[in-house]
């Protein structure tokens, strides 16, 4: 009897450690690199029917394999993916991310893999023709993104009006809650033409880097990354990747 109430106990203390390592964020399984983004964001990452797909998702699924490791998207807001990984809830963030000294502060990024163009989404009927016209106006942008922190340096944080995602920024736009949206370009030509009547300005708004987001603590992982990306840039396969959704 006491030798089975031992083995109860045991299994009793093994689930609540379980359990707990679980709830505090920590991942059951070590084998697997577990990716945070935001799956609106194409052709990045986006939803094809229920599966996430695009750069990032192919590009991270790429780094998994030559770890050996398996691999797993989790769709969060932009605004927690830092958060998420700073916390060990995700090994890495991938999400059309540009490397910022705010950013740099919570968490460690690994060499470029792509690069970015900021731009500026209008009506076709608005008055805004250049970057100048902007002055005064209410651009929507995605909460937390460069987009975000570059209007709110350029043009005040009154002239700002956050949204979650990108796709809820353009129906601002469309319904004339904003004049303008600040957005990537890659996305921003989607939204225009999944969307009739809108416009990109031809003057970019800025130029950018992407990268992946790796917990300060783990530089063994961003090591290991930095030479699984130098490797499959050597072999083309990244390219190979971009040009498969950014036709040149």
């Amino acid at each position: 009897m006491k030798k089975l109430v031992k083995i109860l106990a045991i299994v009793m203390v093994v689930a609540l450690s379980a359990t707990l390592l679980y709830a505090c964020g920590g991942k059951e399984d070590d084998n697997v690199l577990v990716m945070g983004t935001n799956a609106a964001f194409p052709p990045y990452e986006y939803y094809e029917g229920d599966k996430i797909v695009g750069i990032d998702a192919e590009v991270g699924a790429l780094i998994a394999e030559k770890l050996g490791m398996e691999f797993e998207i989790q769709d969060m807001d932009f605004n927690g993916i830092i958060s998420a990984v700073q916390n060990g809830v995700v090994d890495i963030g991938m999400a059309g991310m540009t490397v910022r000294e705010d950013r740099l502060e919570h968490v460690n990024f690994s060499t470029t893999y792509a690069k970015g163009v900021q731009v500026v989404i209008v009506k076709e009927s608005s008055e805004i023709a250049t970057l100048d016209d902007l002055a005064g106006k209410l651009i929507g942008v995605q909460e937390a993104t460069t987009g975000d922190a570059y209007a709110s340096e350029d043009y005040g944080e009154e002239s700002v009006k956050r949204y979650t995602n990108g796709a809820a920024a353009v129906q601002a736009l469309q319904s004339g809650i904003v004049d303008a949206v600040i957005i990537d370009n890659e996305p921003a030509k989607a939204f225009v033409a999944a969307n009739e009547g809108l416009t990109i300005l031809e003057t970019a708004y800025a130029d950018e880097d992407y990268a992946i987001a790796v917990a300060k603590e783990n530089t063994e992982l961003l090591e290991k990354i930095n030479q699984a990306l130098a490797e499959l840039t050597a072999d083309g396969s990244i390219d190979a990747i971009v040009n498969k959704y950014i036709p040149a």
